[in-house]
């Protein structure tokens, strides 16, 4: 099933992402497993919220923890983010070193600012195939592809020894708590992402990216892009290899014992229409720091 049409849930549904800190027992390390499997140093708000469901977080990484190992899907992630990378300029991201310099960030903090956002351009593109997968499950498709997948061999992360620091909204002074305020009703959203908590760690640095990103994200420019990626997201989802056997009976089954069917699809309808959103604004930070 390829043919999810992309839209937002209405209304938003509630989500009970667990956070890291509090996860504990099998559920942490389950995370602690994921992570290194898909070579990031965080759990995306996407995973933590299908974590909230424990029969069906267990079905579902069970299912999909050799496939996310294999060369079928690092590829798949390369693939996504190399259509993004090439079709973000027609957005028109304006470069935003010289004004960083000008306001006195130094090469080395520019270049920590660049570290950090290559960590989310790589870890972004490993998460949206997931959600794709998930959706086409609760909506009765199925993955067909061969049931061998041979992994993939090495480091396919960025290397960066950049502090992984979020800003959390009481971390944060007033005017970047307005921030976050405006980037939810901007995106519709009742979260701030990890990207955006992260990046706001220099709160004037993120200030300006928003800034120039804002007018663009509900453009039409923007949603064509987006939804050239949810179509290849789903496209891969559809005929990648399945060396577990995971099915979307299992995955509505174990989605059944946790809560309403209904209520874990739209979660799921949610994240899947957030991350193709979200890999794109990074593409666009990414390409502001391009020149320097």
């Amino acid at each position: 099933m390829n043919d999810l049409p992309r839209a937002m849930p209405t209304p938003i549904p509630a989500i009970h992402p667990l956070p890291e800190y509090l996860a504990t027992g099998k559920t942490k390390d389950r995370y602690e497993d994921m992570k290194a499997v898909l070579q990031v140093p965080w759990m995306g708000v996407v995973t933590m919220a299908y974590a909230h469901y424990p029969n069906f977080f267990d079905t579902l990484w069970e299912g999909l923890r050799p496939l996310c190992q294999s060369t079928a899907y690092v590829e798949c992630a390369r693939e996504l983010r190399r259509f993004t990378e090439d079709e973000v300029p027609a957005l028109g991201p304006p470069p935003i070193v010289e004004r960083l310099v000008a306001q006195g960030y130094a090469p080395r903090e520019v270049e920590q600012i660049a570290d950090m956002v290559e960590v989310f351009s790589h870890g972004n593109f490993v998460y949206l195939p997931m959600a794709a997968i998930v959706s086409m499950l609760l909506h009765g498709g199925e993955i067909t592809g061969a049931e061998q997948a041979p992994a993939f061999e090495g480091r396919h992360a960025p290397d960066s020894a950049v502090p992984f620091m979020l800003m959390e909204a009481h971390h944060t002074d007033a005017p970047t708590r307005a921030l976050y305020e405006d980037i939810k009703r901007t995106l519709g959203l009742p979260f701030v992402n990890t990207d955006y908590r992260a990046f706001a760690r220099w709160p004037s640095y993120f200030a300006l990216a928003w800034g120039d990103l804002k007018p663009c994200v509900t453009g039409a420019a923007h949603e064509t892009i987006t939804l050239g990626l949810h179509t290849r997201a789903l496209d891969f989802a559809a005929s990648f290899p399945n060396p577990a056997g995971l099915t979307s009976e299992a995955l509505i089954a174990a989605a059944k014992r946790d809560a309403p069917l209904a209520e874990i699809v739209e979660m799921a309808k949610l994240f899947f229409h957030l991350l193709p959103g979200l890999v794109t604004n990074v593409a666009f930070f990414r390409h502001q720091l391009l020149e320097r």
